[in-house]
């Protein structure tokens, strides 16, 4: 896919001339309008990666392509009107004569590709090609079907990144190679040693996509891909392009893809909307401007305490609990306003507390709950569940009784699912005996009952692991204290489970010899326990921190995307001040745009002031205090 430019602006207003840029960094040429330039390098669109994009009618036999981009055109040596009207398959054979499958195109692809299309799902694959005169391509393809209203799939989005392979084929006929030249210079009337404008819409005739109008052209397929893809679709020609500059656009776009909390959540961020949801999209995927800084808020959380949980509710940060001076049980309750021109910590008057305890989880549950679960208090292990409403005039703890309760746990990890159902995993029962199982309950029923997930295979039993949620109904477990026969270890595994499955499954993505296992490629992250995951937009996930064998915790980030056919982890490198080398910390995502840290320990210390921010989009700094931490170095 095509990847955003952040070092240019563009407006494709006016004639257009090819300029080189001046500072020479790498950017290469840029096909430049009256007031700027395009917002990609179109050295980068052609070599080595050029992006060819076709659309085929899903409601006609075998799947005619009614559309191509020029780019599919220049990098095939295909004109429009050889291909509109055939099957895409005409690629995996060697020239325009040719009528059977190359046997180097592998027929394992083919057939998945052909599942998806039956299944009405999505297709990411490298597939073999090959150019009119017969030269081999490598196509890194994604198909996206798109669906009418009635749920019926109406066309297929074919984006390809082609680059050249070379394999002893042996030779063409001179014909046909000749054939194939004189056609592509017929086609675009350029010298053989130069590629011009990818980017202009040749005219193609009559194309079933291009009479559609911007509405529904932008409504019902552009509004259904990725931001990644919108990106791309904008390379394919000027109309496009005008199109994908809409705000209104990404907006569907980022709600589509991210989900519609998290979208109105990222409206509340101050300024989003001076950033734009085109930005803002590409900032959250690239993450070019991520960074670390310092948060100095007023107020404090009296009396002083660690082993606390926290989460955030829109812009606030809620804490709850923790083991005070002489392992003292909390139950107080303290919010932060992120959105405050001066935030402080604040107590939270709260009716009913629930008892104290340490070693819990905090959760939020339809966007103005927080719903507390488990952890060691006066008497032991707790299994209890608390509601509180933030919305409500004098709030109020309330018990909830559940039915068929989990074991009583500390150390276990929670998240929340769809807004209402809380998820429980594993932790540490009495007698230290780690747990493995998985709870459910939905607390949006009159009488809530907790239902064991039931699977055939169970990671190890483990405690101090991250639970996040990706994909929506996905939830991704990593690393914690794992049980390896009579001994515990630091774990890096990885694990995933789909609940929208009729029967969900822990699948293995990277373990020691477990069903499934699989390593994905990149540098790992130590083997750890007591580390925050952080869930971003577009369902990747963040590793900090953590209790590492041989220190006290690595401070690196982490980045993993699940969704991957390959996942694969990824070292995040982002400037300002990150939190000292700390374990044991407390972390929450607010705005969908900052991650929180609070607390933890050095191994010699506990950190209970310190509170920093890792902002994933420029919109949320404050210049001025950015403007103090510079001169303050």
């Amino acid at each position: 896919m095509m990847e955003w430019d952040s070092d240019t602006e563009s407006d494709l207003s006016g004639d257009e001339e090819v300029e080189e840029e001046e500072d020479g960094e790498g950017l290469g040429f840029m096909l430049k309008k009256r007031g700027g330039g395009l917002p990609f390098p179109l050295e980068n669109l052609l070599q080595p990666a050029p992006c060819g994009f076709v659309v085929t009618d899903a409601l006609e036999p075998d799947r005619p392509i009614i559309y191509v981009n020029s780019l599919f055109e220049i990098v095939t040596g295909y004109r429009a009107e050889e291909v509109l009207g055939r099957n895409c398959r005409f690629l995996q054979c060697r020239g325009p004569f040719s009528k059977r499958r190359h046997p180097l195109v592998n027929p394992t692809v083919v057939a998945e590709i052909r599942r998806c299309l039956e299944e009405g799902i999505e297709f990411q694959g490298e597939l073999l090609n090959f150019k009119k005169d017969g030269s081999p391509l490598m196509n890194r393809l994604r198909m996206t079907p798109i669906y009418g209203d009635d749920g019926i799939i109406t066309h297929i989005i074919g984006i390809q990144v082609f680059t050249e392979v070379t394999l002893d084929l042996g030779p063409l006929p001179a014909s046909l190679k000749e054939s194939a030249r004189k056609s592509y210079r017929f086609r675009f009337n350029v010298p053989s040693n130069v590629m011009m404008d990818g980017i202009q819409n040749i005219g193609h005739g009559v194309c079933g996509i291009m009479e559609l109008s911007d509405e529904v052209i932008s409504l019902k397929i552009l509004s259904l891909l990725t931001p990644r893809d919108i990106a791309s679709v904008g390379s394919v020609c000027r109309r496009f392009y005008e199109l994908t500059k809409n705000e209104d656009l990404w907006r569907m776009v980022c709600q589509n893809a991210w989900g519609s909390e998290t979208t109105r959540v990222l409206e509340t961020v101050p300024g989003a909307k001076r950033l734009g949801w085109g930005r803002l999209a590409r900032e959250l995927t690239t993450l070019e401007a991520a960074a670390w800084r310092k948060l100095t808020v007023g107020g404090g959380v009296e009396p002083s305490r660690c082993n606390f949980s926290a989460c955030a509710v829109g812009n606030r940060v809620f804490l709850f609990g923790g083991e005070g001076v002489n392992m003292q049980p909390m139950n107080d309750t303290f919010v932060l306003d992120l959105n405050s021109k001066n935030p402080e910590w604040q107590h939270v008057k709260v009716s009913s507390p629930p008892p104290g305890r340490w070693g819990h989880t905090l959760s939020c549950v339809n966007g103005s709950h927080l719903v507390l679960f488990g952890g060691c208090g006066r008497q032991g292990l707790l299994n209890d569940v608390f509601l509180l409403d933030l919305d409500a005039k004098y709030p109020t703890w309330r018990e909830i009784s559940s039915l068929a309760p989990p074991l009583p746990r500390s150390w276990h990890s929670s998240c929340t699912l769809d807004g209402s159902k809380l998820i429980v995993s594993g932790g540490c029962a009495d007698s230290g005996v780690l747990l493995s199982d998985t709870f459910l309950l939905d607390l949006s029923m009159e009488k809530p009952v907790w239902k064991e997930i039931p699977v055939a295979w169970t990671p190890p039993s483990r405690l101090g692991h991250t639970l996040s949620v990706y994909g929506g109904k996905k939830i991704l477990m990593f690393g914690g204290l794992a049980k390896s026969g009579p001994l515990r270890f630091r774990s890096s595994d990885v694990f995933t489970m789909d609940l929208s499955e009729e029967e969900p499954c822990w699948r293995s993505v990277t373990g020691s010899g477990m069903p499934g296992a699989g390593n994905p490629g990149g540098i790992a992250p130590p083997p750890r326990l007591d580390h925050v995951a952080v869930s971003l937009p577009g369902g990747r996930i963040l590793v900090f921190g953590g209790s590492v064998a041989g220190l006290h915790s690595a401070s690196q980030l982490y980045i993993l995307d699940p969704t991957e056919e390959k996942p694969t982890w990824r070292i995040l490198n982002v400037p300002g001040r990150p939190p000292r080398f700390a374990w044991g910390h407390s972390t929450c995502v607010v705005g969908g745009t900052r991650a929180i840290v609070l607390g933890g320990h050095t191994g010699e210390e506990w950190m209970l002031s310190d509170l920093h921010e890792l902002s994933l989009a420029s919109s949320v700094y404050d210049e001025k205090l950015l403007l103090q931490e510079t001169h303050s170095f």
